[in-house]
């Protein structure tokens, strides 16, 4: 199955479903479900190659997870839009859920687990797999909190596995108020920093090895030179919100953005 996004087989639900406001992230204010002005009709973005320097540096660390190709090619079967049919606009939040559960589950099987939790992890991402394959008023109705919650539990247990016998501190900094810090070359490595606050963090040349960064804010976080190469749970839209530069060493299948230059 698809984890990333391919907006070319998608109808811009990206640019549709979600509502933001006039911030630092965002130019202008959106409501939910109300088309961005800057979509065309071909379902494009018309300033995608300035998004940044437009004020809608938000719309470049958004990432469905591929659900949007999914939901428009394989939901309601292609030749359909949000315009045709409203119940894509319903549908995409949860299917978008149920991808980024997907990743994080590929993630986990990635990594060297005993094997009892490897199949655990493996059940868990075929049940999620189906969940996609459901109708649209199946994934509208779908409460997708019990299956996250499920998922969470045996992301947690990989997690902790991984990180204790791996070579650090082992610091437990899960949900961390670490707005601003100067982390400058801090021994990270098998660190908890799962939904932690690194707003604006300094973090060059820091060593986050084995670090489970699962929900962890990294925006306008400084990362060059920073050692993200085994950092466990990374997405390409946290790295995509924070600076770096050809010394930051990231996980294998994330890219370096463009505005790292």
């Amino acid at each position: 199955m698809e984890l990333s996004a391919d907006c070319s087989r998608c109808v811009g639900l990206c640019c549709v479903v979600p509502a933001f406001a006039k911030s630092v992230d965002f130019a202008i204010d959106k409501p939910a479900r109300q088309p961005c002005p800057n979509l065309g009709g071909d379902f494009r973005c018309g300033i995608h190659h300035k998004l940044r320097t437009s004020g809608f540096r938000g719309c470049t660390v958004y990432d469905c997870f591929g659900a949007g190709q999914h939901l428009t090619q394989g939901t309601f079967g292609g030749g359909v839009d949000w315009r045709d049919d409203p119940a894509m606009l319903a549908a995409f939040p949860v299917m978008r859920e149920l991808h980024e559960l997907l990743w994080y589950l590929t993630a986990a099987l990635d990594l060297k687990l005993p094997r009892a939790q490897l199949a655990a992890l493996e059940t868990a991402r075929a049940q999620t797999a189906a969940l996609t394959e459901g109708s649209a008023a199946e994934l509208t109705k779908l409460d997708v909190a019990p299956h996250w919650a499920a998922v969470n539990d045996l992301l947690v247990r990989a997690s902790a596995t991984v990180r204790g016998i791996a070579t650090g501190p082992r610091r437990e900094r899960r949900g961390a108020d670490l707005v601003g810090k100067d982390l400058r070359r801090t021994d990270l490595r098998a660190a908890n920093l799962r939904g932690a606050y690194l707003i604006g963090a300094d973090l060059r040349g820091a060593d986050l090895s084995w670090t489970d960064l699962i929900g962890a804010d990294l925006r306008d976080a400084d990362l060059r030179g920073a050692r993200l190469r085994t950092a466990l749970f990374l997405t390409q839209p946290q790295v995509d919100s924070a600076r770096g530069d050809d010394g930051t060493a990231l996980p294998n299948g994330l890219r370096r953005p463009d505005h790292w230059g």
